[in-house]
């Protein structure tokens, strides 16, 4: 009882404090920052990626009062993960088949919209917009390995920009363009008259280098590039093989950037090298891979960088984009940087400096088990804040939802090891990967609240497993299978349903041609494989859709070939298809960035049918954002299985208000003003779940706006 009176007083306190504050040094500043986040005219809501709005007109005390305004059904299946951008009344954004489409934002009615011909699947998380002091303005979307301008006003690409209205993201990077696959999932951002974009590459070798660069908005000329695996004479070249950067892949920006505006500096979060599990070809650091680094805007020259793993075996890559934040040091103001990661980690910098303002130790880890590879003695880990996952999976931590679970899993993790983060992998013995691939943080980015200086971090609480087994080298298509294709898929063609799909059946499910052209291509969050022969493609699509697995002639040549390869992307579930860790599965977090400290911390999401047994608020896999208002609200969609969309207390984490999606919110939602009505919309697309746990697992193309009652805003 002391325990809970003590709580119960500090949220009482908490709530005093953020009512009856007085500004500190630098608060007024930004508080006039803040009155201008009253649009969302970029992803993420802005340049600075706060997901942050002005907006008040809903607030705690009507928000039960939301209803269901407009909504749009692109009539497509698939999911979506887009982040609506709303520009003078118009909303734009993309379908499950990544089409663009430009809405009226008072009433969903459809304006235009634009098919680039390529079929699209898979992660599409929006579009960027440009205007000019003339009235002119773009809109920028990623279409396979494209890149097209817009115009804003008809939909219609832009003759001059590139060829024909596009440019080829495969191009300019130093190799054979059609040896490459690149694709943006997360929209470039705009500096002046820069586009600046990064891209999803492979992860296994071969794959496409990881570069940052900057586009002219209107010409569509490379203006410059940054080589996050550095060439010789520049920065980091030292922390890789020689020639690393003529064969090796990844450190790519797949997650999105942050711009600070004033300064002229782009913050660009990378992820790991490839191949992401077994590094014995590329000893050493590996600068710029899973680091955050500030880029003069202009120029792509590099300012300051901080790498959060270093040689990096277990694809432990920035999730999202940073969040510029302004937050209060020894009674003065200093703008930061805030960086979550899927470890569960925030790290702060100051922005002009990379100073680090919550200390970082670097402790010692074990050496790896595994022939030719060499894992980094140290890795960084922040003192403050403290983790919002758990870092180390124990026999206690196992669920116990029932005793026959708690048994079954209890078996299996006694033949794992689990000693927490960076273990590197061993051959023949899975590995826990806690929290798991996936995080901790995830894509859909944090939110900040420039009023308390809270950041909100919604995350996941999953164990996955990884281990490495012998690559085959052969020439058959099953080897070629194993090589290219069982990490994600799995050795037995079942993969990790929904975000590895099985290829069991997959040549009743698609004829032959569909799935030649996917294995050269790609699709969704898969690369293509460019590099592949004729006969080896043939031989493969045939293997997938008969099991025969034939000898094939013309193998192509294999320099990259690693000694050890990836098992696959497996989570740690127990018999009947729920998480094998005790909850909560995935939770809500508050965390006060002037001291570090967690304001609150809620289990966030359900599994609907483990809710009507009476097990509820377990948390669950959650995946897209929140947005914060200065009504006093954390609105949240994100939740896997239960399609709810929610409305929190930001200052306690109470839930405030719910409404059942058509599928669930798997992206991260807006908020904009029409005509003098405040609207929250939010992508409903699913899709994220296994079909074996019910009806979120179907996927649509829904967008929902919700707003207070006509009569009530007037």
């Amino acid at each position: 009882m002391a325990a809970v009176f003590l709580l119960l007083l500090a949220s009482v306190v908490g709530l005093l404090s953020m009512s009856q504050k007085v500004p500190s040094p630098g608060q007024e500043e930004a508080g006039a920052t803040a009155a201008a986040y009253r649009s969302w005219e970029a992803y993420g809501g802005g340049p600075d990626q706060i997901r942050y709005s002005r907006l008040d007109q809903i607030n705690r005390s009507n928000v039960r009062s939301l209803e269901v305004a407009w909504t749009f059904d692109a009539e497509e299946s698939g999911g979506l993960q887009s982040n609506p951008i709303v520009v003078e009344g118009v909303l734009y954004t993309t379908t499950p088949r990544h089409r663009v489409v430009a809405l009226d934002a008072a009433t969903g009615v459809l304006r235009w919209s634009f098919d680039s011909g390529i079929e699209g699947s898979g992660p599409n998380r929006g579009v960027t917009f440009w205007q000019d002091g003339n009235g002119e303005r773009r809109i920028f979307t990623a279409q396979g390995s494209f890149v097209y301008a817009l115009d804003a006003r008809s939909g219609k690409p832009v003759p001059g920009f590139g060829r024909e209205g596009r440019i080829d993201v495969r191009e300019d990077l130093g190799r054979p363009a059609d040896a490459q696959s690149v694709r943006l999932t997360t929209p470039g951002v705009i500096y002046r008259d820069l586009l600046i974009v990064g891209g999803r590459v492979a992860e296994g070798l071969p794959a496409s280098p990881g570069h940052i660069r900057a586009y002219d908005v209107r010409s569509g000329a490379l203006r410059w590039t940054f080589h996050t695996i550095p060439q010789p004479g520049e920065f980091g070249h030292e922390t890789w093989p020689k020639d690393a950067w003529t064969y090796t892949g990844g450190a790519n920006n797949w997650a999105g950037m942050a711009v600070d505006e004033r300064r002229g500096l782009v913050f660009v979060p990378t992820g790991s090298a490839a191949a992401d599990f077994y590094g014995a070809n590329r000893a050493g650091d590996n600068l710029f891979a899973n680091s955050l680094i500030a880029l003069d805007a202009a120029t792509g020259k590099r300012v300051w960088h901080f790498q959060a793993v270093r040689h990096d075996i277990w694809d432990r890559d920035f999730p999202s984009p940073p969040s510029l934040v302004t937050v209060t040091r020894e009674g003065r103001s200093v703008d930061a940087v805030a960086q979550t990661s899927k470890q569960g980690f925030v790290f702060l910098f100051d922005r002009e400096t990379g100073t680090p303002l919550f200390p970082i130790e670097y402790r010692k880890y074990p050496p790896s088990p595994v022939d030719g590879e060499v894992a980094a003695d140290t890795q960084p880990l922040p003192v403050k804040p403290a983790p919002f996952s758990r870092q180390r999976l124990t026999e206690d931590l196992l669920t116990r939802r029932t005793p026959e679970a708690h048994q079954a899993v209890l078996e299996r993790f006694r033949t794992f090891r689990s000693d927490g983060q960076f273990v590197p992998f061993a051959v023949g013995q899975e590995t826990i990967i806690f929290p798991g691939y996936d995080g901790g943080a995830e894509w859909g980015g944090s939110g900040f609240d420039p009023e308390s200086g809270l950041l909100y971090v919604n995350a996941n609480e999953m164990a996955w497993l990884g281990s490495l087994a012998p690559n085959a080298l052969g020439d058959s298509a099953r080897q070629v299978y194993l090589r290219n294709c069982a990490a994600c898929h799995r050795d037995k063609l079942q993969g990790e349903p929904p975000q590895m799909p099985s290829l069991v059946g997959i040549g009743e499910r698609r004829p032959v041609e569909e799935i030649r052209r996917i294995i050269r291509q790609g699709a969704g969050r898969m690369p293509g494989f460019p590099t592949l022969t004729d006969e080896e493609v043939t031989a493969l699509a045939d293997y997938l859709r008969s099991g025969e697995s034939r000898n094939i002639e013309d193998v192509s040549p294999s320099p990259l070939a690693l000694k050890y390869r990836f098992t696959g992307y497996n989570k740690f579930l127990d018999p009947d298809g729920y998480p094998a860790v005790a909850p909560p599965w995935g939770t809500l977090n508050a965390i006060n960035l002037n001291t570090g400290d967690y304001a609150w911390s809620i289990p966030f999401g359900e599994y609907p049918e483990l809710a009507a047994q009476g097990l509820r608020n377990t948390g669950s896999e959650n995946y897209g954002g929140p947005v914060v208002t200065a009504g006093g609200l954390v609105f949240i969609g994100a939740t896997n299985f239960d399609r709810k969309f929610r409305a929190f207390d930001k200052a306690t984490g109470e839930l405030l208000w719910e409404a059942d999606l058509p599928f669930s919110g798997n992206g991260t939602p807006a908020t904009y003003e029409v005509n003098g009505r405040q609207f929250v919309v939010t992508p409903a697309g699913g899709g994220k779940s296994p079909g074996q746990l019910g009806p979120a697992a179907k996927s649509g193309g829904i967008y929902v706006a919700f707003a207070l009652p006509e009569s009530s805003t007037k």
